[in-house]
């Protein structure tokens, strides 16, 4: 039988560094992109662990004022506009349209599940051509928690009528993995430049260099 696949966004569908050179304008520092989204992710682990939940966009804000604190820089309206902005604006990574048209062609029901907002997430993978290829976009708000919490992945599969057991997480992220194989899920590791698989979890069932590798072994 087919896995569902489920597609995390920032960073798996998503190229972040579309915005490097808002934080470039920004900070005057492109590398501070990557500063400010691992306190984000830092952050919503931290929320998950004490089970609280707030927006993904307010954790991302919070994580963008800490960033100039500890730069010693005042951020403006105007500048925290950008980055929201931004972020609903990403191009997608090259690999991913033929990917999910490779997969919707072989018969593989597919749906995002994300950190992301749901007005934020429609906005993204809309602007990013990709909303179409999907048949939900699903957020962390139907569980209350943020990824890895394992809710969000027992409520996706809920939300798609189908076994826990029959989905896939696709995920750059190895704590997204580690999450959703721990809820019930198979996993599958994109290794985007910079991202490696967490040894410290149980290998995921696919690891690849991108959705064109994946689609490769799923179609198999």
């Amino acid at each position: 039988m087919k896995p569902v696949i489920l597609f995390d966004v920032n960073e798996t569908l998503l190229d972040l560094a579309a915005l490097d050179p808002v934080f470039e304008a920004v900070f005057g520092d492109a590398g501070a992109r990557q500063a400010w989204f691992g306190q984000v992710l830092q952050s919503a682990l931290v929320l998950t662990v004490l089970e609280r939940y707030e927006d993904f966009s307010t954790v991302a804000g919070h994580a963008l004022t800490q960033l100039a604190q500890r730069r010693g820089i005042e951020l403006g309206a105007d500048d925290r506009a950008r980055v929201a902005e931004g972020m609903k604006r990403l191009p997608c990574h090259p690999d991913v349209p033929a990917a999910l048209r490779r997969l919707a062609d072989a018969g593989f029901r597919m749906a995002a599940l994300t950190n992301s907002p749901p007005a934020v997430a429609d906005a993204q993978l809309r602007h990013a051509g990709l909303a179409d290829s999907l048949e939900a976009i699903l957020t962390v708000e139907i569980a209350g928690r943020l990824k890895p919490h394992q809710s969000v992945y027992t409520s996706a599969a809920r939300a798609l009528d189908v076994p826990i057991g029959d989905t896939l997480m696709v995920a750059a992220h190895g704590w997204d993995i580690a999450g959703a194989m721990n809820a019930g899920c198979r996993g599958a590791f994109i290794a985007r430049p910079g991202q490696v698989p967490d040894t410290l979890f149980p290998a995921p069932d696919y690891v690849v260099q991108d959705l064109g590798g994946l689609a490769d072994q799923l179609i198999r």
